[in-house]
């Protein structure tokens, strides 16, 4: 059983120290225990003092891509390293490094595919009253779109199963955390919660610059991840509204007619007849949505069957990255992707086309 601790890092030289001595040596029912970091564009010495500290793999990117796509990088090196648990933390010591451990133990027992920590918020000294409670109110958020009880969402410190690495996918570039519970909860994946401790705070966020702008981005990623999922739902009690609005509308239209009183109101008989024409699209945006929806389920398992084939192919091979690309690998793997997605494409192809003949 092979762990591997990822760590996105920027501009982290001062506190990678900290983060790395503070990690794990040993854990029951782990065999080994490998460090990576992701070098997300840092301008500081952050790669040579994660040499110096023994980091046993790095990733580069020569500019800064974001937390997002660090992450990503980050899951398909452990993979392709043979990683069986994955382990995310942050490089300026925010968690507690012995805490790893918990969040391990669900996924050694089988008891689930991704453990969420739990930071003690209300006890968090560096955090302002508004941000808990906005904490808190996005964690619920998140709850109900994601049909889960985590609750603390926007928590970075989480353990992944090899099984839900290959099926985790993140479309925004602002944040992984939101968006792989909701993922997670709607994949029926099993997702725990476990309590963690963390550290004094070193040094402010830099994912965000303002409370407002973090809310906002917040919500807009949790709102698309949530409409990937449940396009139709969404798009029907919208259009439900918006036609709602038109009948009653009509009512009062035909109100005033049945009272003889109908001259000077067609206006509301052209805004009932909008309100309806509005609200019906609507609904097929929905149904529409419904469709790519199911769609995307079906390529996203076939995604998981090629990671599948491609990682496990690979698993000890040393992945090679190019520091301008998200998941570059060496020429000899793309060519072999290449020719495993050729085939497939051939047979998913033929077999469309016996359907329709």
């Amino acid at each position: 059983m092979k762990l591997m601790i990822q760590i996105p890092c920027y501009n982290e030289a001062e506190t990678l120290g900290l983060a790395i001595h503070d990690l794990p040596t040993h854990i029951d029912g782990i065999d080994t225990i490998e460090y990576l970091i992701i070098n997300d564009g840092s301008k500081d010495a952050t790669v040579e003092a994660a040499r110096k500290l023994g980091v046993h793999h790095i990733v580069s990117f020569r500019r800064n891509k974001g937390l997002a796509r660090g992450f990503l990088a980050g899951l398909d090196a452990c993979l392709r390293l043979g990683a069986d648990i994955i382990v995310n933390t942050d490089a300026d010591n925010q968690y507690c490094g012995a805490d790893i451990e918990r969040l391990v133990r669900p996924i050694l027992d089988g008891e689930a595919h991704v453990v969420i920590g739990e930071r003690p918020i209300d006890e968090t000294e560096h955090f302002s009253p508004l941000k808990k409670k906005l904490q808190h109110l996005g964690s619920w958020v998140v709850r109900v779109a994601s049909k889960t009880d985590i609750p603390d969402a926007p928590s970075g410190f989480r353990a992944y199963s090899r099984d839900a690495a290959l099926r985790i996918n993140v479309i925004n570039d602002y944040t992984y955390t939101l968006e792989t519970i909701v993922q997670a909860g709607r994949d029926k994946m099993a997702i725990k919660s476990v309590p963690i401790r963390t550290n004094p705070e070193l040094r402010k966020s830099r994912l965000f610059h303002s409370m407002w702008g973090y809310v906002k981005k917040s919500v807009l990623t949790i709102m698309r991840a949530y409409l990937m999922y449940r396009p139709l739902y969404f798009f029907m009690l919208l259009g439900g509204i918006i036609s709602a609005v038109g009948a009653a509308f009509f009512i009062r239209f035909f109100v005033f007619v049945l009272m003889g009183d109908s001259s000077g109101h067609v206006q509301s008989l052209i805004f009932a007849s909008m309100m309806m024409i509005i609200g019906f699209q609507t609904i097929v945006v929905g149904l529409l949505g419904d469709i790519i929806s199911a769609n995307r389920k079906i390529l996203q398992d076939v995604q998981y069957h090629l990671r599948k084939m491609d990682y496990d192919h690979d698993s000890n091979k040393e992945p090679v990255y190019e520091t301008s690309d998200l998941m570059a690998v060496t020429e000899e793997d793309e060519k072999e992707n290449y020719e495993i997605i050729k085939v497939f494409v051939y047979r998913y192809i033929c077999l469309k086309y016996t359907k329709l003949f």
